[in-house]
């Protein structure tokens, strides 16, 4: 939070009225943590190796674009994703009216099938800085098959 770039979250805008994002790339927090947990299934490092903060390249890119480069990656080193699983960390603003579009819009850009994507979202009950609504953080889980 804090900056002045839309709120985007799973490749969706969510609109809001009092959350900005501050970020380098689009900010999309959901989307880091889903490229973070592809790159995991292929030993391939973390998404600030493959997209560093530090090239002005990746300044305002979107993090779909992000998610497709690493998508060839996972797909050259002969690992084929079966399910995602990613939690949404914060205090506000309130996931569920977006989960569904959310997880629809992420299946589509992994062309999965929308039972193999889950969406979930909770709150720290008001503790930390995500429930002082300083912040966002995502988890997120992806099995996968070697092929290769």
């Amino acid at each position: 939070y804090g900056g002045d770039r839309p709120f985007i979250l799973g490749g969706v805008r969510i609109e809001s009225t009092d959350i900005a994002i501050k970020a380098h790339s689009d900010g999309d927090v959901l989307l880091h943590a889903l490229i973070d947990a592809l790159l995991g299934c292929c030993a391939a490092g973390d998404i600030g190796t493959l997209f560093p903060d530090s090239d002005a390249k990746f300044e305002n890119i979107s993090s779909s674009v992000l998610l497709a480069e690493t998508l060839e990656l996972v797909r050259r080193e002969g690992v084929e994703i079966t399910h995602v699983d990613l939690t949404v960390i914060a205090q506000a603003p309130r996931v569920a009216p977006f989960r569904k579009e959310i997880a629809r819009n992420i299946a589509n850009l992994m062309q999965l099938d929308e039972k193999s994507v889950n969406v979930k979202a909770t709150t720290e009950e008001g503790l930390g800085f995500t429930g002082a609504r300083q912040g966002i953080k995502a988890m997120a889980a992806v099995t996968g098959l070697r092929r290769a």
